[in-house]
């Protein structure tokens, strides 16, 4: 009894929990309705086979067949769910429900219906099997148990002699608690796999993150920023006809950390990274790939709309308001930006397009700073600068 109630205590213990793992097994048992109920039309089929060769009985042989139509239907309904991307639990109960319903119509008849004289014995191990192939939540597979128990014994009641019925009804008590027993422990054995396999994946995932995240700055580091690179010229959307480049560098970053001290330096690259962060709303990747250098990356499909994003990026520093007494271009921070742009398909060279977009950076810092200077094979190089400096 203690066992049981401690199997109560792990339902309803950590009840988001349990919904998660519950989400995640589902849909698998739509996979299981179409294997189940395939296995279901054939045997009815074989069975349908026998009554209209040897006993020329078409009603029982319609019986059978009705019964594989029915399964193979259902088969078909779950397939076609399965290309769907999101399925409704509750269609998935009616499915479950309507296989058991097919599956116990099968059963009773053999057992019940068409041998009245005789024990019943395939029944029993169709209500143990039928549903250990689906994970359901404990209160649905008690109901349906009990649903099937409950037609099994009207039926025998009403059809069988009182010798035949008693040990029939004996039979199905032990099956259907059985059949209540083994699906209670191969849902909790899955729901503790499916718990385990969470957890790795939620450790692997906080590992890899770790490990391409700048933790100062929490944009990304150097490695993910090449390998980002390298997609991102490999894969583009069709919309997308240029990609674009940048480098960027704090003004006098050096100057302010002798100024203001190694704590003030990591809060200014603090509040940079939150405010390249912000740029992801248009679509802009960005990292750090160096002390005070940042990169970035994103598609453009007019080049004309790369001032907007420059001016959007100068804006969103400013508005920082990092005071920068030591500057020889502003009051407050500001960043030298060079951008490169190349038309997306025509080259594959990460380092040599990372070197052009240094060269635009160095360029910019030797055309006064706080500005960005743009650039590329198709594109004759102009100057960008804040418009009310």
């Amino acid at each position: 009894m203690r066992k049981f109630i401690y199997s109560w205590r792990f339902y309803s213990f950590g009840r988001e929990q349990y919904q998660e793992c519950m989400n995640n097994v589902f849909n698998n048992n739509l996979l299981n309705i179409r294997h189940a109920n395939t296995i279901v039309a054939i045997f009815a089929a074989c069975f349908a086979f026998f009554p209209m060769v040897f006993e020329q009985d078409i009603f029982k042989s319609g019986i059978y067949l009705g019964v594989a139509f029915i399964a193979i239907l259902i088969s078909f309904y779950a397939n076609y769910l399965m290309q769907l991307i999101n399925v409704k639990k509750r269609v998935i109960y009616i499915l479950i429900t309507l296989f058991y319903a097919n599956v116990m119509l099968f059963g009773s008849y053999i057992d019940v219906w068409s041998n009245p004289g005789k024990s019943a014995g395939l029944f029993s191990c169709l209500l143990i099997c039928a549903l250990l192939m689906y994970v359901n939540p404990p209160q649905f597979n008690l109901w349906l148990t009990l649903s099937g128990m409950g037609v099994f014994v009207v039926s025998a009641v009403i059809i069988k002699n009182y010798d035949i019925w008693i040990y029939d009804i004996a039979n199905i008590f032990v099956a259907g608690s059985l059949s209540i027993y083994f699906n209670w422990h191969i849902t909790r054995l899955r729901m503790g796999l499916e718990i385990s396999a969470t957890k790795l994946e939620e450790e692997r995932n906080k590992y890899v993150d770790q490990s391409i995240t700048d933790e100062l700055t929490q944009l990304r580091n150097r490695r993910d920023f090449m390998q980002t690179f390298q997609r991102y010229l490999s894969n583009y959307r069709t919309s997308d006809d240029w990609l674009c480049v940048a480098l960027a560098d704090i003004d006098f970053f050096k100057f302010f950390n002798d100024h203001y001290g190694h704590p003030k330096g990591d809060e200014c690259l603090r509040g940079i990274g939150a405010a390249l962060n912000s740029l992801s709303s248009l679509g802009v990747y960005a990292a750090r790939v160096g002390g005070e250098e940042f990169a970035l990356l994103w598609f453009e499909k007019d080049v004309s709309h790369i001032e907007k994003v420059i001016l959007h990026w100068k804006e969103t520093i400013r508005n920082l308001k990092i005071l920068h007494e030591k500057s020889k271009v502003s009051e407050y921070v500001t960043m030298s930006i060079g951008v490169y742009v190349v038309r997306c398909g025509s080259s594959h060279d990460t380092q040599g397009l990372y070197d052009l977009a240094d060269k635009a950076l160095y360029t910019a810092k030797g055309s006064g700073r706080n500005c960005a200077i743009v650039v590329g094979d198709e594109i004759k190089q102009y100057k960008i600068t804040p418009k009310d400096e």
